[in-house]
């Protein structure tokens, strides 16, 4: 800003020392004026960041067998945190957090990632092992609404949200998707071991890029893929086979066909009714299909899923009660799903039926849950 007449008139009969701190004063201003000014982006040169958050919650009310009376609950089932950001374009950080109903807030992937093309990537940290698909997409890319309770699919063991602290190579050759690593058992299951883990996918039909699955693409994709994967340490096993069919119909409808089949050979599983049993193997089928008009401001997807799991070799702890020898539960889920944005918005209306046998408690659920992505 240029000085008025007024102002040189007043400068002419100052001091030295009113002329110093004016000085000082004029010096502190104009640094100020430095630092609040806009700077480009270009002069920063900060890696590119990225923050989002997701949110799954429901209302369910459980109807246990034998005359027990119906339990309603309203549940966060996940609250999500993400961050990621590019340090060079080979190497990057994703630092994601995890909270649900009854558990506090933990961090579920913290991932330093080197990748360097389709044939060679390394991640470490903290994140999903090689395993199962049910595994590597998670509850908020899972078709259908209640991931995870048939006692079938992602029962490897894990820390949070079935994660690892570990070390894996991945990479694509054509059809296949391989990946392989090292993880640390002690935190999954008590043994002073190194657990190996491993995954050999093949994709026959469009490609799946990155290291993390989806339970389903809506569309986006037309997929046929196969998957095997194995865990192992201190004798241990475990080993699942999954597949996913999913393909575009010429009138804009969507099928989807998913199945999985497991065995955990005490490594992971589901430990059965009462934590006990470590050794059960299972399968369960899934099919979707995906309306082609729109409703209002989303599409309408019907979806049936039915598993099977079988639990043996009851350890008991001290102070537990004997439980059978062996035992059986099938669960049949059917979901009416309204889809607004894909994962980022949309409401499932879900019925599910699980039964026992051996004389065990069956339940009966219905419910609504929602899930926001941004």
């Amino acid at each position: 800003m240029k000085a008025t007449t007024n102002n040189k008139g007043q400068h002419k009969g100052m001091g030295n020392n009113t002329m110093l701190k004016l000085t000082a004063v004029s010096a502190l201003a104009a640094a100020a004026t430095i630092c609040a000014a806009p700077v480009k982006a270009a002069d920063l040169k900060l890696p590119p960041i990225s923050l989002g958050a997701g949110l799954r919650t429901q209302f369910e009310s459980t109807n246990p067998s034998g005359g027990s009376n119906t339990i309603n609950d309203f549940n966060v089932n996940n609250a999500r945190l993400y961050i990621g950001g590019s340090v060079t374009e080979n190497i990057k950080l994703m630092f994601n957090t995890d909270y649900s109903s009854g558990s506090d807030l933990q961090v579920m992937d913290a991932v330093a990632r080197f990748e360097f093309g389709d044939k060679f990537n390394i991640w470490a940290g903290r994140f999903l092992a090689p395993t199962d698909r049910a595994n590597l997409y998670g509850p908020f890319y899972a078709s259908n609404w209640n991931v995870y309770e048939d006692g079938v699919q992602d029962g490897y063991p894990g820390i949070v949200q079935g994660r690892q602290n570990g070390v894996a190579y991945w990479g694509t050759f054509g059809i296949a998707k391989v990946s392989f690593g090292l993880f640390d058992a002690p935190g999954t299951f008590g043994e002073g071991e190194v657990l190996t883990s491993g995954r050999v996918q093949l994709n026959f039909w469009d490609a799946e890029p990155g290291y993390y699955l989806n339970g389903t693409y809506y569309g986006a994709k037309d997929l046929l893929s196969v998957g095997l994967a194995g865990q192992t340490s201190a004798g241990k096993h475990a080993y699942t086979l999954d597949g996913l069919m999913e393909k575009k119909l010429p009138n804009g409808g969507v099928v989807t066909l998913e199945a999985e089949a497991a065995r955990y050979d005490e490594l992971g599983g589901y430990g059965g009714f009462n934590g006990s049993y470590i050794d059960s193997n299972g399968w369960y089928g899934l099919a979707a299909y995906l309306f082609p008009q729109q409703v209002g401001i989303g599409k309408v997807q019907l979806l049936a899923k039915y598993g099977a799991a079988r639990f043996n070799d009851a350890q008991l702890l001290p102070l537990q009660e004997a439980p059978t020898a062996e035992y059986e539960q099938t669960t049949m889920e059917f979901n009416l799903n309204y889809l607004i944005k894909t994962f980022d918005a949309r409401l499932s209306l879900f019925y599910k039926d699980t039964k026992l046998d051996a004389g065990l408690p069956d339940t009966t659920q219905i419910g609504v849950g929602v899930q926001i992505q941004i």
